[in-house]
């Protein structure tokens, strides 16, 4: 990048160029320009800054460079962005004054006849109500809202999974053996011993199965959770403004 001093034509040229701070941040656009109108030499850059472009700050021409069609200020980003918001297309003494010690320039006092120094200071283009309307190089901007859309996420819903231990009772069959006694007589014509003639006994051991119940825990289902994005199209409406010119022509011949 290389400083040059950048004339009248080239800024005309570049109106709604980028304008960037010295240390390579974007401040806004070029919305008009600001000369001196006994010189004609440009003095002031109006940069349109914010999101639309609603706010209109001024820096100084002086120091500034140009390069593959944008501007470089010789100022921080914040020092610009701060300035005084300019709404008109003058410049009085007293505002010019306040803009060259914030910038910290030299300032001449010396009043011309417009009351501004050095011829005073009007934007670029502006009609002087001395003059008759349509002189050859007027011109006006106009200029219109834009409408931007953006996005941001927003939380809608949560879904929360949660499991919990219920108590039933299971009821399963289960067959089981039982033995019983039972007393059998049998006839018995027979000649025995007196030896075997007097006490005795017998024991028999009945036994029978009996449920015996044991758990274990088993895994029967995984459970989880996806998300899923479904894209679906919304139209957003807003007014917003437009400058139209109506041409009046009022001749005399």
């Amino acid at each position: 990048m290389h400083q040059q001093t950048i004339s009248m034509q080239e800024l005309e040229a570049l109106r709604g160029a980028d304008v960037y701070a010295e240390d390579g941040e974007k401040i806004g656009s070029v919305e008009d320009v600001f000369v001196d109108e006994q010189t004609g030499q440009p003095e002031w850059i109006g940069i349109g800054t914010g999101l639309l472009s609603t706010k209109r700050v001024l820096v100084p021409v002086q120091g500034a460079s140009l390069a593959e069609d944008r501007i470089t200020v010789p100022y921080p980003k914040d020092q610009v962005k701060d300035s005084p918001d300019i709404d008109s297309d003058a410049i009085s003494q007293e505002t010019e004054s306040q803009l060259y010690s914030y910038y910290g320039l030299g300032y001449s006092e010396q009043r011309s006849d417009t009351g501004l120094p050095e011829g005073g200071v009007g934007r670029a283009g502006a009609e002087d109500e001395a003059l008759d309307t349509g002189v050859e190089g007027d011109s006006v901007t106009r200029s219109e809202e834009e409408l931007r859309v953006g996005k941001r996420d927003e939380e809608v819903g949560r879904l929360r999974l949660k499991k919990w231990t219920e108590t039933e009772q299971v009821d399963v069959p289960v067959d089981v053996r039982r033995e019983q006694a039972r007393v059998t007589r049998e006839p018995v014509d027979e000649t025995v011993s007196d030896q075997e003639l007097g006490d005795d006994s017998i024991e028999v051991t009945l036994r029978e199965e009996r449920p015996v119940v044991e758990k274990e825990t088993v895994a029967k289902e995984r459970i989880g959770v996806e998300k899923d994005v479904e894209v679906e199209q919304e139209t957003v409406s807003e007014d917003v403004r437009k400058e139209r010119v109506d041409v009046d022509e009022d001749t005399t011949r």
